[in-house]
């Protein structure tokens, strides 16, 4: 199957609807047949991308078989770029990839596409014509009178468990232009909705707003939990007993109001920009998302001044410890992670580090090169160190033998920037403990 995949991830979405692809989506269950008696990950992750594919090259032979049709269909999925620059606007045509466990979802979307599509996007607010800019920028192409609908269809899928969530999706958002459309979006999906979690049907700007909305909410629930964390600590407040009286609100949950050193990733900062970019372009200020990316920017910083002010303002020549460098477990993606910031700064007053990640250590490597000391062990990274500082909650670094800990700092002074251990404990044990929103 003639199929282009750029360096970037993103392919052409004239080659997904070329005759061999149409033709052919039968041809990817040949694959599918293999990995289905693979136990292992890769075997499984095959399987997930293949369905994705088998859908859209299905969708679209299915859709070739009616030529009197008006309109035109092209699945889409949301942005995990890598830190690429934000986009103007939000696109509704533009068809994106996710990173599934490393591994990149072919995407159906084109650059000179997309920006064709864009420029159709009114700020007055008028309806996108995106499809309509696809469907002529495809038959001039091709010189020919194809027949497909565009739809949008954003996932929801969280690095570390894009796999499950794949498969067990908590809802389905397609937005689309026609009826038939979502008929052919609804049975495509029919398999992944059997636990009764619903399919929303939408129009396409309503379903593009709803993927960036979903996490610029997440993004703004850590900010505001970061910010009462650290009015905590001036008013001696415990943080952790205040996230435990909100939560139990049902209206507000007891998720993403974990306090911290900031959130990272591809999609929560991208996402955030591209909504106060998006705006200030039609002449609206988001002032709450302005307030959540500078509150993220300076929370990053909160671990780095605390060693800082216990050392009296002189690292220089002091060895550090670090456990985490991913800017979440269960992924080694160091995009916008939080150690990158920290890690910037202890060197930059003189200081040594030494790093463990259970499986960043690649990636980081990649990134920071001779800079810092890879530690393969996490006893490694903090033998002989003038403090240890937690960067990310791996469950690797729960429970440690105190004892051990204690024996093998040089000064047992730990910086927890997510609040994994239990200050009590830790005081009880001889050590000098640093929480975030905690005294």
């Amino acid at each position: 199957m003639k199929q282009e995949i750029r360096e970037d991830g993103q392919g052409s979405l004239q080659d997904i609807f070329n005759k061999e692809a149409i033709q052919a989506p039968e041809n990817v269950w040949n694959g599918i047949r293999k990995s289905l008696f693979s136990k292992s990950l890769k075997g499984y992750v095959y399987v997930a991308l293949s369905i994705v594919l088998i859908g859209v090259l299905t969708l679209a032979w299915n859709l070739n078989q009616e030529p009197t049709a008006k309109t035109k269909i092209a699945k889409q999925s949301s942005v995990r770029g890598n830190n690429r620059s934000v986009k103007k606007g939000i696109n509704a045509s533009r068809v994106q990839n996710s990173k599934i466990n490393s591994s990149k979802l072919i995407s159906e979307s084109d650059n000179t596409i997309q920006q064709k599509a864009h420029n159709n996007v009114q700020k007055s607010g008028d309806k996108v014509e995106a499809a309509t800019t696809v469907q002529d920028n495809q038959s001039k192409d091709r010189n020919e009178n194809l027949e497909f609908d565009v739809a949008s269809n954003p996932e929801f899928l969280k690095e570390g468990a894009a796999v499950d969530d794949f498969l067990k999706p908590d809802r389905i958002v397609i937005g689309v232009a026609s009826q038939r459309a979502e008929d052919v979006l609804k049975k495509l999906y029919k398999p992944f909705v059997l636990n009764g979690h619903p399919i929303i049907s939408m129009d396409i700007p309503s379903a593009e707003m709803t993927k960036y909305a979903a996490n610029a909410m997440l993004a703004t629930k850590i900010s505001f939990m970061n910010d009462i964390a650290n009015l905590c600590e001036i008013m001696g407040a415990d943080v952790n007993m205040v996230r435990r009286g909100i939560g139990s609100d049902p209206r507000i949950g007891n998720k993403f109001i974990y306090p911290g050193i900031g959130y990272g990733g591809s999609c929560f900062p991208k996402d955030v920009k591209a909504l106060i970019k998006t705006a200030y372009e039609n002449g609206y200020h988001m002032g709450v998302l302005k307030a959540v990316e500078e509150v993220n920017d300076k929370q990053k910083s909160v671990l780095f001044d605390k060693v800082m002010r216990h050392f009296d303002g002189n690292i220089k020549g002091k060895t550090f410890g670090m456990w985490g460098l991913s800017f979440k477990p269960k992924t080694d993606d160091m995009r916008e992670a939080p150690s990158l910031v920290i890690i910037e700064k202890l060197l930059a007053q003189g200081a040594i580090v030494k790093v463990h990640d259970p499986v960043a250590m690649k990636e980081a490597k990649h990134i920071l090169g001779d800079q810092v000391i890879f530690c393969e062990q996490q006893e490694q990274a903090i033998a002989g160190a003038d403090g240890l500082l937690v960067v990310t909650e791996w469950a690797d670094y729960r429970a440690p033998d105190l004892t051990e800990l204690k024996t093998s700092l040089a000064s047992p002074i730990i910086f927890d920037g997510r609040n994994i251990f239990d200050a009590s404990e830790m005081r009880e044990h001889g050590f000098t403990y640093y929480g975030i929103g905690i005294n």
